[in-house]
């Protein structure tokens, strides 16, 4: 299964969330910002190879919803509610990420 994590700047939060299911035996992560500085944008392609979408906020997918309508018609959504408060691969939020996503695995 392809998992996309979606934060704002593609930064701290989602690259985190990539690196802690990059080597899965499953699935396989990518992930992306919704803002124009995002390190890796959002884009048409990344959500088309998603099964499954994370987003860290509500805002985020509703950033999604309105810029790519058909692609994130039908699309599994999951808001996991993981403020921007942490820095990449801090031990909370893996913490917080594991917990958040297993359900859903």
């Amino acid at each position: 299964m392809n998992l996309l994590f979606v934060c704002s700047r593609n930064q701290w939060r989602s690259p985190t969330a990539e690196a802690i299911f990059r080597n899965h035996p499953v699935h396989e992560a990518r992930s992306a910002g919704t803002e124009p500085s995002a390190r890796i944008r959002i884009s048409a392609r990344l959500l088309t190879w998603a099964d499954l979408v994370f987003v860290m906020e509500k805002r985020h997918k509703q950033r999604l919803t309105q810029r790519f309508p058909d692609e994130m018609a039908g699309k599994s959504v999951i808001v996991l509610d993981i403020p921007d408060e942490y820095g990449f691969m801090d031990e909370e939020l893996i913490d917080s990420i594991k917990t958040a996503v297993a359900p859903y695995l």
